[in-house]
């Protein structure tokens, strides 16, 4: 019997918020959910899921039309609502693009790019005080984070602090975390003239929850790798391993 990864306690709690999003309560409903999170962990294609959970065709389907209609994104905003603003740390990561992730029927770019490591999406993720996530963006691996930070920025509600590495020093992202009412705190270049008199290095580190996040992300092989063809897809995905993470809170 494949291992599943809701107890009575977490299935409670997440069939609530599925309620809420009139999402029908029909019989099978937990087996599919948990058909979905097995692919998550597991990284297997959907033809490959254990018969337990039912016909692999059902739960895909069910997945796409989801994904269509946005609703794992909105579940995992449910259970963000009550994050811990007073810091917020910023990052991105590499993702390596599985071969089977060509092929898409569509026009649209898929956040998939060249980078040193060939074909890659980039996760740039902003977790909270606590180091749960509460916004994410993906694109190409060839986008710097400068270039993706100020619309993950802009998503981000109001907090005291906003923390970031190098890669995020730029004029423009102080001045638009400053317009938020936000502290950076952003350590400059090397050759920076300004220096870094005026760095809060006690603060920056716990830049590390940021990377922890990622690293409990990348615990799930279908968030390690990515496999899914369609951003809106592998998108979902990233989204109810966050929301597994906010589960237990």
């Amino acid at each position: 019997m494949p291992r599943t990864m809701l107890n009575d306690e977490l299935w409670s709690k997440l069939r609530t918020i599925l309620l809420q999003d009139r999402i029908y309560y029909k019989s099978n409903l937990r087996l599919t959910v948990e058909g979905i999170l097995y692919r998550m962990r597991v990284g297997c294609p959907w033809r490959n899921l254990p018969a337990l959970f039912g016909r692999w065709n059902s739960i895909y389907k069910r997945f796409n039309c989801w994904s269509t209609n946005g609703r794992f994104l909105k579940i995992f905003k449910v259970l963000a609502s009550d994050s811990d603003m007073e810091w917020v740390f910023i990052d991105g990561s590499y993702v390596k693009a599985h071969q089977h992730r060509a092929g898409a029927a569509s026009e649209v770019p898929q956040a998939i790019g060249k980078s040193r490591a060939g074909n890659t999406t980039k996760i740039h993720l902003a977790v909270d005080a606590c180091g749960l996530p509460i916004e994410f963006d993906l694109t190409g691996g060839e986008t710097h984070d400068c270039v993706a930070a100020p619309d993950l920025i802009g998503k981000l509600d109001n907090s005291d602090v906003i923390v970031a590495d190098k890669g995020y020093d730029s004029e423009k992202i102080r001045v638009q975390i400053r317009d938020k009412g936000s502290k950076p705190v952003i350590p400059r270049k090397e050759n920076s003239v300004v220096g870094n008199n005026e760095m809060d290095w006690c603060l920056y580190k716990y830049r590390h929850l940021v990377e922890n996040a990622f690293e409990r992300l990348k615990q799930y092989r279908g968030i390690a790798t990515r496999y899914d063809k369609l951003k809106r897809n592998y998108e979902s995905m990233i989204a109810m391993a966050c929301a597994y993470l906010w589960l237990p809170m």
